[in-house]
């Protein structure tokens, strides 16, 4: 979900965003509730449209996700 976020520019719409990642409407109110007590994601309500944000945090935790999978890769775990 952090990933598909960050895909769209770090906002994105939570219909968009569950259509995407190929969740439920109750999956992803689980997954959302979790991201956003860990200050992964916020919710921006602009205009009564409510808008995914992904957090510098959230930034940070994918840019260690991706060093991870990438020493992962390179001694083939």
């Amino acid at each position: 979900m952090l990933q598909t976020i960050s895909n769209k520019g770090g906002r994105i719409k939570p219909t968009h965003l569950m259509y995407k990642a190929n969740l439920s409407h109750i999956q992803m109110k689980q997954y959302l509730e979790e991201l956003m007590a860990k200050s992964l994601v916020e919710e921006d309500k602009k205009n009564e449209r409510s808008m995914l944000v992904l957090t510098q945090k959230g930034y940070a935790f994918i840019q260690q996700f991706n060093q991870m999978r990438e020493f992962e890769k390179t001694f083939g775990l």
